[in-house]
């Protein structure tokens, strides 16, 4: 029982890291939406702004790597 407990503990350690990142990237988002869909003549070009605004920091990654040089 006291190496489940171990065990439990290890795996707990790191949830601040994961939740400051978590909130970043929806404060993101939720900015690329807006202005993505403030962006829109039309209902269609809305959904397809929203859909960039779920995968505008993969874009932004492969942007930077590509200009870097890597």
């Amino acid at each position: 029982m006291n190496e489940d407990k171990k065990c439990d503990c290890n795996h707990n350690r790191n949830h601040q890291a994961t939740a400051s990142g978590g909130a970043v990237y929806g404060f993101g988002l939720i900015g690329a939406a807006i202005y993505f869909i403030s962006q829109a003549t039309s209902f269609w070009l809305g959904v397809l702004g929203f859909l960039k605004a779920i995968v505008w920091p993969a874009i932004l990654v492969f942007e930077a790597l590509c200009s870097l040089g890597a």
